[in-house]
């Protein structure tokens, strides 16, 4: 696919502060910026939409030789747009098959390929989120063919239960285009479940019969969008502490794999090690061939490019830039090992060596809670202390005591660590959500800082 930056310019806003997200949109907005691309963060309520598109891309051979990856179904079609709805669709039928098919253009059909399953992120102009989950498959049939994408384009981050939806998509793919569309119009019918509960979705197969289909949506909210098994079966827990360290003070990071769905996974779980904060800068999973100039840019960056690009993005001209491939850490500041408290290091490299021994923890949302735990009572040590030192005023807005808050800190090593971490964009948006209102933004948060607080006093009773 032929791509211009000056077509792709990136922008949003997603409500939390000067957080932004990246957009993707055309030349009506050519005053905007490559560099304000970012994450997402945030809570879904039940009863939502499961999703609004299921588009399968496919690549089409064009005059010079090369494929291209077009739209070649969309479910559901809607009509009767009002003029901003209908460019806002266009726009985003537009920057889909970029996404689906990321790794340029270089395809030939093949009789033999390993499904994958990937992740994307666009924001619209009204701030709004749309994620797109692809499974990159090969249609059934004899001979040669080429693959395609099924890309279910959701507002909601569950990239585990997604997935399940993508296995039974693939599943009656082979069977034929026709068994897809009642499935699919049966979970657009259904209500997106409450944390920790389920729905059930009806599904009639040729010589099968009916199915019923169980999703299930995760205990933990804010861990719904991630595996942190990727990073366990491919790390080492001292490398998982090094990005972390360096993901902590918002540097470029570089993650190179060859499988996208390798970059995507690895991407989101190290972007969830950071909860309560969000990573605030430029984020992108997989970078398509065509945007990989972006990531000289000169502000923080975390991005997925697939490994055969290693030497034209090692030729950037780039500082402070952590790579990481195959597993292995290729290039660095050379402070990583130094950026935590060694205490606290040594405690979370404990936790993470113990899952690593522990032939026990067998599901997904067992290893999701316990490494996430080990990171989040990092912070709950570290900056647990936040919402003491807000100054209220009488018409109910908070400001934040920078110095008190770093001063009350009594390790030097910790503190050295916290006036560093203060001055990063991730804890300001944090902290201008916190001087809004005298309740939480982050209720799993606060539960942690309270039990670790009744845990010192009980200590100190005993």
């Amino acid at each position: 696919m032929g791509c211009n930056l000056k077509e792709l310019l990136w922008f949003g806003s997603c409500g939390l502060g000067k957080t932004l997200e990246y957009l993707i949109c055309n030349q009506q907005f050519p005053g905007l910026r490559t560099s304000d691309l970012c994450c997402f963060s945030v809570l879904y309520s039940a009863g939502q939409f499961f999703f609004e598109y299921l588009v399968v891309v496919s690549l089409k051979k064009m005059s010079d030789g090369r494929y291209e990856p077009k739209i070649t179904y969309q479910f559901p079609k809607r009509e009767n747009l009002l003029k901003g709805q209908k460019e806002e669709e266009e726009r985003l039928l537009q920057a889909i098959p970029l996404f689906c098919f990321p790794d340029g253009n270089n395809w030939a059909p093949v009789t033999e390929f390993t499904s994958e399953t990937f992740s994307f992120v666009l924001t619209n102009v009204d701030g709004s989120r749309k994620i797109g989950y692809c499974r990159r498959l090969l249609p059934s049939g004899r001979g040669v063919r080429l693959p395609e994408v099924f890309c279910i384009i959701s507002c909601l981050g569950c990239f585990g239960l997604f997935s399940k939806i993508l296995d039974e998509v693939e599943k009656r793919r082979q069977i034929s285009m026709a068994v897809i569309y009642p499935f699919m119009q049966g979970l657009r019918e259904s209500p997106f479940p409450a944390p920790g509960k389920t729905v059930t979705i009806k599904s009639f197969i040729p010589e099968s019969g009916t199915e019923l289909i169980e999703l299930t949506r995760p205990v933990d909210a804010h861990l719904e969008h991630v595996e942190f098994q990727a990073l366990l079966q491919r790390l080492s827990p001292h490398l998982i502490l090094h990005i972390f360290a360096s993901a902590v003070l918002e540097r470029r990071l570089i993650f190179l794999a060859e499988e996208l769905s390798v970059l995507s996974q690895c991407i989101h779980a190290v972007a969830a090690l950071l909860y309560p904060f969000t990573w605030a800068h430029t984020y992108i999973p997989v970078v398509p061939e065509c945007l990989l100039d972006t990531v000289c840019c000169p502000t923080p960056f975390m991005v997925g490019i697939q490994m055969r690009h290693l030497e034209r993005v090692l030729d950037q001209p780039m500082e402070e830039v952590f790579y990481l491939g195959g597993g292995k850490h290729l290039d660095g500041v050379g402070d990583e090992e130094e950026i935590l408290p060694i205490k606290l290091q040594n405690e979370m490299l404990t936790s993470l060596n113990r899952h690593n021994n522990n032939n026990n923890i067998h599901t997904s949302e067992q290893v999701n809670t316990l490494v996430s735990e080990a990171f989040v009572q990092f912070f709950v040590r570290m900056v647990g202390h936040y919402a003491s030192h807000i100054k209220w005023s009488k018409n109910g807005s908070g400001i934040f005591q920078e110095r008190a808050f770093c001063k009350a800190i009594t390790s030097k090593t910790n503190r050295k660590f916290v006036k560093k971490f203060v001055k990063t964009n991730m804890f300001s948006l944090f902290i201008e959500e916190a001087e809004k209102s005298r309740i939480p933004q982050e209720a799993y948060f606060q539960q942690k800082i309270t039990e670790y607080h009744e845990q010192k006093k009980h200590r100190r009773d005993s």
